[in-house]
């Protein structure tokens, strides 16, 4: 069976219309695809619609592609409808593994055979949530990050029974929609970048528990600091040009000692009832009085900004810095 392709695809299905789904509805739509969404939630429609619609002013500064369009959704009462039609089907319901696995199951028979169903899980293995799909050699994980109508990175996960022409055929549409799929070769909980984010998280938390810093103060030492480097360079780029011509050589010559020194911790503390509050509290503090509306608005013109700014001066030209991978 051949699976479609990134050419093949003009229609997508969507399960799920909260924030990821709505994400992926201004991507596709912004792309010029025909999006179909299912959601039982109450004013999911509503929602789902107001969402598209604010966020449709930063889609026309990126660009629209031709045929582009609000009028190209449509919300339908039950996931039949949203996939028996669709060339691509993307999973977007709350992260429980159960309801996930059932999900599937009644995706798998209704989608048409040849389209791939994807996964937005941030952490599940497709392996088990392939368990009970019909034809579960073209499901896969496409774990995006929000706000996704703007961040390109997608990581494809393949379970025991996903073949590799449905990695390649994934990763060709993920690219047409203006996406950049990093695969993960080794099926692993969290994939890879949830990973990384949470051990930084859980080493905040630590700091805030201690009574160390406090939130807008952690912030602060990302955003002024490793953040800015991170944001194009990465971890390991980072340290290897921080240390002039010796490189990671030096890096590791200089700072490897210091590798074995206690520093983190890692793992989470408890979350407590303090813990939450002074949390919450801190992030109250940050945002002050203003609207999370307008403070997502300039979230999203500053990742706008930096990528211009990225792919400007850091890329060579006509190159987008990613990993390889073949494509269906």
């Amino acid at each position: 069976m051949t699976l479609r392709g990134r050419d093949d695809i003009r229609r997508v299905g969507l399960v799920g219309g909260g924030v990821i789904g709505t994400g992926w509805s201004i991507r596709c739509l912004a792309r010029g695809l025909d999006v179909s969404v299912t959601d039982p939630a109450p004013g999911a429609e509503e929602n789902l619609r107001e969402a598209v619609g604010r966020a449709w002013p930063i889609m026309e500064q990126v660009g629209l592609a031709d045929g582009a369009s609000q009028d190209r959704l449509d919300f339908v009462s039950s996931i039949e409808e949203a996939v028996s039609g669709a060339d691509f089907v993307q999973e977007n319901v709350p992260e429980h593994e159960d309801l996930k696995i059932e999900v599937f199951s009644e995706i798998g028979r209704h989608a048409p055979r040849d389209a791939i169903i994807a996964s937005s899980s941030s952490g599940f293995l497709p392996t088990r949530i392939q368990a009970r799909t019909e034809a579960p050699e073209r499901v896969i994980i496409g774990h995006p990050f929000s706000p996704l109508y703007i961040l390109p990175l997608v990581e494809i996960v393949g379970g025991r029974e996903t073949s590799e022409e449905a990695v390649r055929a994934a990763a060709g549409y993920y690219r047409r929609i203006g996406m950049r799929p990093l695969h993960v070769r080794n099926e692993i909980d969290a994939y890879i970048s949830d990973r990384l984010q949470q051990a930084v998280w859980h080493e905040s938390l630590h700091l805030v528990n201690d009574g160390i810093a406090t939130i807008p103060e952690i912030d602060a030492a990302i955003t002024g600091g490793p953040g800015l480097r991170w944001a194009f360079m990465g971890t390991a780029m980072a340290w290897h040009l921080a240390a002039g011509a010796g490189g990671m050589r030096a890096t590791l010559a200089h700072f490897g000692p210091a590798m074995e020194l206690p520093w983190t911790k890692l793992k989470a503390p408890e979350l407590t009832d303090e813990l939450a509050r002074r949390v919450i509290e801190g992030c109250d503090e940050a945002t002050g009085d203003r609207d999370w509306r307008e403070m997502q608005r300039r979230r999203d013109i500053c990742l706008l900004k930096i990528q211009e700014v990225i792919n400007e001066y850091w890329y060579p030209p006509g190159e987008d810095g990613w990993p390889e991978m073949g494509e269906a």
